[in-house]
């Protein structure tokens, strides 16, 4: 990966409805090279797919935590991205990282009730080798880069 595909990756994260056109202007490509190379971006797996943000009701205020998930590694089965791909397809996990530590991967949740959050916990539980689940629940957030 190179300086123009970090520059196209830093424009979709910002706004992935912007036109080829907009981000071929905007790193000094043709519009042909930008559509090589987010195809080529997608079919690396570097872009996953796009979504958007919708607010599904403004009066809601969101619950958000982060869940510690440490794993039984003594088991033959034991694959991170094995247990990741099964996490993606959970509503409202919205970031999964393996991590360093004793922690072996760590979620951001963010969910409209704690019902939800202990819905959550029940499924992840009940991955095979899960040995243990931390739930550290958001109280305040100062300050958000990503939003």
């Amino acid at each position: 990966m190179d300086k123009f595909d970090q520059q196209i990756l830093d424009i979709l994260r910002v706004n992935a409805r912007r036109s080829v056109s907009e981000i071929a202007r905007d790193v000094n490509l043709s519009r042909s090279a930008v559509t090589a190379r987010i195809k080529k971006l997608e079919q690396d797996k570097v872009i996953l797919g796009y979504h958007a943000d919708v607010v599904e009701n403004k009066s809601v205020e969101m619950v958000c935590a982060y869940l510690a998930l440490k794993y039984d590694t003594s088991s033959s089965q034991y694959h991170c991205e094995a247990y990741a791909e099964t996490i993606r397809r959970i509503e409202g996990v919205k970031w999964c990282h393996a991590i360093s530590g004793e922690t072996d991967m760590m979620l951001y949740v963010e969910v409209p009730s704690m019902n939800r959050i202990n819905q959550i916990r029940e499924v992840i539980q009940a991955i095979p080798d899960i040995k243990q689940v931390v739930t550290h629940i958001v109280l305040t957030e100062f300050f958000n880069t990503t939003k």
